[in-house]
């Protein structure tokens, strides 16, 4: 795959990339080497200024990262935006609490005389250089929540972005540099697919971070295993929607618009299958329908457009198949279902809500990676545990119910990272964040987030 910008609203490539040369590739493995032994013995309260400072000029460059955010991957400008401002919020949180989060722990002193010491304590040191490949569906989001925490923790980082978002990917090096950051501390490898497993290999990296597709984990995975290197994973989801009859079956149906469209229906924690109890279920299947039917559909860099073209054209090529499979097999269009009239250039299609899903569709099986939402209805709340649980994905979950006993029954059976009741997945710097099943392992944000690159160390200090 090339590394270039090609605008998904017009199919155009506006800029290409040459791709870096093992020489180049060397320089910055050393540069990230020797970073590292500087940047590791500086004090939380320095790094902080420095992520402070780089807070700051992410909220002056917004409007101008986010023109670039939409040129390359399509989302509607708002969003773009909100992004941005997200990165920075998280920047300031993690300045805030990290050397909190990292700070000395002391165990029972009962434990530290039985174990015939005078003092104990456990430290957190950073692991080093960690290579993070990152998808483009959220190009400043997802690389941000990993370098955040990594910089605090005083480990550097090397990123491999997706090489449709090679702009955004710059940036994000010229961004720390700017604040301050040793310019080893973080750099962007323009480097094909082919070039990650040698720079994974290399002795010098000590760790990796990926989020994308499951064959892209297990292929990193399995080179970190040999490697013996630690590995935090996040592989996407099929997130299950549950609506009871509990609910506030109106907001529930306003909110699953949004959660299913979000970016245009590219992102990993969107909701995607919709299981609803029959006793609600034409209600919010009428108020899901319409509100989808009601989506403006267009040009991201118009205020008025609620959803932008897919990424790229396989996207949608990929879509199509999920949809026209199940609709081959008697499922039921109720909205959508094809590319939007009147929208020939670049990669657009309708907000979708698809019936009378089945097993043996694919669409039941594989992440929906668009604006298109299954609609399953269940008799009981057995069923809707069944049904959300019948999948090999389990990022995240929302569930719409005012019931204290189900409620308790939801956070005890659905196999989720998480579980939201009464409104959408949302991820915050506080709250850890990951999946299980194939949706990968380890987490990021919050005080899990930040260890997960650090070397768990005991001190011990005999009497």
């Amino acid at each position: 795959m090339p590394i270039a910008t090609v605008n998904p609203a017009t199919g155009e490539t506006e800029r290409t990339f040459e791709a870096l040369g093992p020489q180049e590739i060397e320089a910055r493995l050393a540069r990230a080497t020797a970073a590292f032994d500087r940047h590791r013995r500086t004090s939380f309260a320095e790094r902080a200024v420095l992520l402070r400072r780089a807070a700051d000029l992410l909220d002056e460059d917004a409007a101008d990262v986010a023109r670039t955010i939409t040129t390359e991957m399509g989302k509607p400008l708002a969003a773009a935006r909100a992004e941005a401002g997200k990165c920075a919020r998280t920047m300031r949180w993690y300045a805030d609490h990290a050397e909190e989060l990292l700070a000395d722990e002391h165990p029972d002193e009962g434990d530290v005389r039985d174990s015939g010491a005078s003092r104990v304590f456990v430290r957190y040191r950073p692991v080093g250089v960690v290579l993070a490949v990152m998808p483009w569906n959220f190009p400043l989001w997802q690389v941000v929540r990993f370098a955040a925490p990594a910089l605090m923790a005083g480990n550097v980082g090397l990123l491999k972005h997706a090489s449709n978002v090679p702009q955004t990917a710059l940036y994000l090096e010229d961004l720390f540099r700017r604040a301050g950051f040793d310019e080893g501390c973080f750099q962007t490898l323009l480097v094909g697919s082919g070039a990650v497993e040698g720079i994974l290999r290399d002795p010098r990296v000590a760790a990796a971070t990926l989020t994308g597709s499951e064959g892209a984990g297990r292929s990193v995975a399995a080179i970190a295993g040999d490697e013996i290197k630690k590995t935090v994973l996040e592989l996407g989801g099929s997130d299950p929607f549950v609506v009871m009859p509990s609910a506030d079956v109106a907001a529930a149906a306003r909110t699953a618009v949004t959660a299913r469209v979000q970016n245009a229906g590219q992102s990993c924690i969107a909701a995607k299958r919709f299981i609803v109890h029959s006793e609600v279920y034409d209600a919010f299947l009428s108020g899901f329908a319409t509100g989808m039917r009601e989506l403006t559909v267009g040009d991201p860099l118009d205020e008025g457009t609620d959803v932008g073209p897919l990424a790229s054209e396989q996207g949608r090529a990929d879509l199509e198949e999920l949809v026209d499979d199940a609709v081959r097999q008697g499922a039921t269009a109720v909205c959508g279902g094809q590319r939007p009239k009147g929208l020939d250039r670049g990669f657009f299609y309708e907000p979708t809500v698809l019936t009378g899903i089945t097993r043996a569709m694919r669409i039941h099986l594989e992440e929906t990676f668009g604006p298109v939402a299954t609609v399953y209805r269940v008799a009981d709340l057995d069923e809707a545990v069944a049904v959300a649980n019948d999948t090999s994905f389990g990022l995240s979950s929302n569930v719409w119910t005012t019931d204290a006993a189900e409620q308790e029954r939801f956070v005890r059976d659905l196999q989720a990272g998480g579980v939201y009741f009464n409104g959408m997945t949302a991820s915050h710097a506080a709250f850890p964040f990951g999946g299980v099943k194939r949706s990968g392992y380890g987490r990021e944000l919050s005080g899990h987030g930040i260890k997960e690159f650090c070397d768990v160390t005991t001190v011990w200090h005999g009497a």
